[in-house]
């Protein structure tokens, strides 16, 4: 049976991550690391992969870990989602990871990588672009396009047709682009065909990326999930604030109803965000199903959730020193990564033996 409840463990979790996030990268820090260029607060990796030990939440206790599951990096991932936080937990902690635990742990340079990863020592990404969905068949190239995270990387996990090889980012071209958001940099990564250390063969190579993009997709929607409730809670607090007419906007009735509906909405989405989440930590086989569904539906909530908080703040909501950008740009940004939802959709359909939707 599917536990879509939070247990102590995990509220704790989330009390010490938005407590860090609070203290580090409140919504100011965040506008002014992004006029620079460079959205990474510093120090705030540190913490949050080594002192919050949430790198390692993936990563069994013998293999340098914290030995949790699914479930407690969904929470991290709510709190990073709800602050917009330039960090690389999906790529790294989520996406990277799952894609080494696949692989034959006994191997020394897995093992000693997935040690580094769960440290929070060594950054990794994979070298594919963000918007690469799970069963998808990406071209293997030796350069790659739309990779998030990348230029915070310390290693790059390169698929190539021969298998999956570690690529120190030293060995690497790594190129920024313009992303939509600019909380989650991305670039165009370049490597020599021969560069870096064989992980895995090309057979163990395509099951281990399936497994870290099936991962990074179900936890996404926690990501989604989180920024939604961030914009309804703020949103709220703005509207029972701002007055007209000598009133609250928000005790106006067409605006009620917006709130209402949006509340609605953020109440299935953690169903169906913790749904995935709970499928991937006991190894459910209707975890694709599961993780699909979710994508399909917390996207668009997420962007809804979003626009609505842009639109209900009236003016100061279109200004740049107003966080509701970052949000909606996070939002826009996530909803075609690892899978539109028009993608997810196919999947369900085909999961399920109906017709594709039309």
């Amino acid at each position: 049976m599917t536990d879509l409840l939070y247990s102590e463990t995990e509220d704790d979790l989330r009390s010490a991550v938005r407590s860090l996030l609070t203290d580090r990268a409140d919504p100011s820090v965040l506008l002014g690391r992004i006029e620079t260029g460079d959205p990474y607060v510093p120090g705030l990796w540190k913490s949050l992969a080594g002192e919050i030990g949430a790198a390692g939440l993936l990563v069994p206790e013998e293999l340098g870990g914290q030995g949790a599951s699914h479930r407690e990096a969904a929470v991290v991932l709510e709190e990073l989602g709800r602050a917009v936080t330039p960090a690389p937990y999906l790529t790294s902690g989520v996406i990277a990871t799952e894609t080494l635990l696949a692989l034959d742990a006994a191997s020394a340079p897995v093992a000693e990588l997935l040690a580094d990863l769960a440290a929070g020592r060594t950054v990794a990404v994979l070298a594919l672009p963000l918007s690469t969905a799970p069963g998808a068949e990406p071209a293997l190239n030796d350069t790659v396009t739309g990779v998030a995270d990348a230029l915070a990387a310390d290693v790059i996990l390169v698929p190539r047709a021969d298998g999956l090889y570690a690529v120190p980012a030293t060995e690497a071209t790594i190129a920024p682009q313009s992303p939509l958001d600019l909380t989650r940099p991305l670039a165009a990564v370049t490597t020599g065909s021969g560069s870096g250390t064989l992980l895995a063969d090309a057979a163990a190579s395509t099951a281990a990326v399936e497994r870290g993009l099936l991962a990074g997709a179900g936890l996404l929607a926690s990501e989604q999930l989180g920024l939604a409730e961030w914009c309804l809670e703020e949103t709220v607090r703005h509207t029972r604030s701002r007055y007209q007419f000598n009133r609250p906007v928000g005790s106006f009735q067409a605006l009620k109803h917006r709130m209402a509906q949006l509340w609605l909405e953020i109440v299935n989405a953690r169903a169906a965000a913790r749904a995935a989440a709970d499928a991937l930590a006991t190894g459910s086989p209707e975890a694709p199903l599961t993780i699909a569904v979710g994508q399909a539906y917390c996207s668009k909530v997420a962007v809804h959730a979003a626009e609505e908080c842009v639109q209900l703040h009236g003016g100061i909501g279109m200004t740049w020193e107003h966080p509701a950008h970052l949000a909606l740009k996070r939002a826009k940004s996530d909803q075609i990564a690892l899978g539109s939802a028009g993608r997810h959709q196919d999947a369900i359909a085909a999961l399920v033996g109906l017709p594709a939707p039309a």
